[in-house]
């Protein structure tokens, strides 16, 4: 292999009607960086989100715990969404600063590796990678991650990537670079061995402002909303120890003091996982704060592994409740009854926790559902003294639901992922109205 192969990852803009930093990175593309990292390759990364970038205004050092807003720039309305009242913007750095980042590389790429997450942000990969062929139109451009997983046809037809790859890219990443550059390199790690895997390259970033942690891969519960037991078929745990590790390193080396668990399963054997975990960084007496936007299985949460999250530092509590109609929820997940739910925040409570510490997520948008419902379910979480919290819902393909979804909505769901954007609320028949947004937001705040 020539001395100066170098490799380029991106991640791309957003397209939305609003978009913030709630602990939201890349973790599967510098999990790559990272393994190539350790095989001590020239590699660079650009983040099209980095709200940190050599350009941007400072940010306030008041915003605790690491999240922010985006810059933003407002675009066109996407064909079809016309009907939606609100503004829509490309979220990140200007063009003109990718523009610029991409001919101030000490050294051309020979291959570039691009991430996506949202389906619905299709069109800002698509942009993403036009710009980078109008600066580098000889160097392949390989298009990965969870769209490109859960939309692969739409990502080949209309991304403009030279290859869509779906699943995990540490498995495929050597057999790209040989094929598209003609170089091989040997994978000195098992891909499969989540517990070989190099940390993630955050290094690479502007700033580490907080650190996303992955304990384990995949979930062992199939709810018919989400996706994660198709982006990942099997259930993988890390080694607690290892875990442990990692978060003594960026608390030690780079003062990290905000930790993200993005785990889909967290609590899932907690005796023997989470407990251990948490017992250790306890006993490591280091002061860090741990946040779980993910969402955690509320059935899991025992008198024990609620006073060990406390000791430990967690400071926000996100519980995946979905819905308080405990009879008719079957067909839709099998995580909890009502008395799991009442014992889970008693428990919180009784370990030190406050009702702001304390969110129960709950969908609303979902197909054929009324607005009683979710008002009935506001008013079940507050009555518990914990914080209701709006999570509107996204059809995703490849889910159980996803085939209601698209009978349900207004939108053609199966033509463009555009229209599965949940912040227009896609399975409702009626169009999106402010009106309704903010009665259930005024009746939360009550």
């Amino acid at each position: 292999m020539k001395s100066d192969f170098k490799i380029l990852l991106i991640n791309p803009w957003i397209h939305d009607f609003a978009a913030y930093d709630v602990w939201a990175k890349p973790l599967g593309l510098l999990y790559i960086a990272g393994v190539l990292n350790a095989h001590k390759l020239d590699v660079s990364y650009i983040d099209c989100l980095d709200r940190f970038h050599k350009n941007a205004k400072p940010v306030n050092p008041a915003l605790r715990s690491g999240r922010g807003p985006y810059i933003k720039t407002a675009i066109k309305l996407p064909k079809g969404l016309e009907d939606v009242k609100r503004n829509y913007s490309r979220y990140g750095i200007p063009v003109s600063w990718f523009v610029d980042d991409l001919k101030s590389l000490n050294k051309k790429p020979d291959i570039i590796l691009i991430t996506s997450l949202m389906t619905y942000w299709a069109s800002a990969v698509k942009e993403t990678i036009s710009v980078i062929k109008e600066v580098f139109t000889d160097i392949p451009v390989i298009l990965g991650g969870i769209y490109a997983s859960l939309c692969y046809e739409h990502a080949k037809k209309n991304s403009g990537a030279d290859e869509v790859i779906t699943g995990q890219g540490e498995k495929v990443i050597f057999d790209l670079i040989k094929k598209h550059t003609g170089f091989s390199i040997k994978n000195r790690f098992n891909p499969d061995d989540i517990n070989a895997l190099p940390y993630p390259a955050l290094n690479l970033q502007s700033k580490i402002n907080y650190v996303p942690v992955l304990t384990s891969r995949g979930c062992p519960f199939s709810c018919a909303y989400c996706a994660s037991d198709f982006l990942n078929p099997n259930f993988y745990a890390r080694d607690p120890f290892t875990v442990v590790n990692e978060i003594l390193f960026w608390h030690k080396k780079y003062s990290v003091s905000d930790f993200i668990f993005f785990d889909d399963a967290l609590l899932y054997k907690s005796a023997k996982h989470i407990n251990l975990i948490l017992q250790k960084i306890i006993d490591s007496k280091i002061k860090v704060r741990f946040h779980t936007p993910n969402a955690l299985h509320i059935r899991w949460i025992t008198l024990k592994t609620a006073k060990l999250m406390f000791m430990a530092g967690f400071e926000t509590i996100r519980l995946g409740l979905e819905t308080t109609e405990f009879e008719n929820r079957k067909t839709m997940d099998k995580k909890v009854d009502k008395m799991q739910f009442q014992e889970t925040v008693k428990y919180l409570k009784q370990a030190g926790f406050s009702r702001n510490q304390i969110g129960a997520y709950l969908l609303y948008g979902l197909p054929g559902q009324k607005n009683e419902q979710v008002e009935e379910s506001i008013r079940v979480v507050k009555e518990n003294n914990i914080t209701p919290i709006l999570a509107y819902y996204t059809p995703i393909p490849h889910t159980s639901m996803w085939d209601k979804a698209v009978s349900s909505s207004r939108y053609d769901l199966e033509s463009d992922p555009v229209f599965t954007n949940n912040a227009i609320f896609p399975c409702r028949k009626e169009p999106f109205s402010w009106d309704t947004v903010a009665y259930f937001k005024k009746i939360i705040k009550e």
